[in-house]
């Protein structure tokens, strides 16, 4: 799976305002200017947002964005939902995985589902606060014990 940039942009885009909107709403420039991100498509990633109710508008003046709501009560998931971003990793197109292989599913179907279920169910626990302050330890790393190579894995790699 790959992220396309409406989904990174989106979220580059909202924690730079969550970062910046302390004092006044941010106008779509300067957080075009800070991150390096290209003003029009900006414009259109935050129409989606704002519609989504992440972002509300302050016109005038010092106009710009602000965030709806605090950045601890924004996860990521939300941010990639309001500008359709994906987190599919099978090439399915349907609910119940139809059409992988033309009307079957393919034979890692299942693996791939599941984790794709799991990047989502990673990015509701992550906030847009936690962007900016850092992941926790426990969201960092995986519980259990930590990967270690397989002997296979030893073998393959001499």
């Amino acid at each position: 799976m790959e992220l396309n940039t409406r989904g990174r942009y989106a979220v580059m885009a909202m924690a730079d305002l969550a970062k910046h909107q302390e004092l006044a709403a941010v106008s779509l420039s300067s957080i075009a200017e800070r991150q390096d991100l290209s003003l029009p498509y900006l414009e259109q990633i935050f129409l989606q947002l704002r519609r989504a109710g992440l972002v509300e508008s302050a016109r005038g003046r010092m106009g710009g964005y602000r965030l709806a709501r605090g950045s601890a009560d924004i996860s990521v998931a939300e941010i990639m939902s309001a500008v359709q971003e994906e987190t599919r990793m099978t090439r399915c197109l349907g609910e119940e995985g139809t059409g992988c292989l033309r009307e079957e599913k393919c034979l890692t179907h299942d693996l791939w589902h599941a984790l794709g279920n799991h990047i989502r169910v990673f990015l509701s626990s992550v906030s847009l606060q936690e962007v900016l302050g850092g992941l926790p330890p426990a969201k960092r790393m995986p519980p259990g014990p930590a990967l270690q190579p397989s002997a296979h894995m030893d073998i393959a790699a001499k």
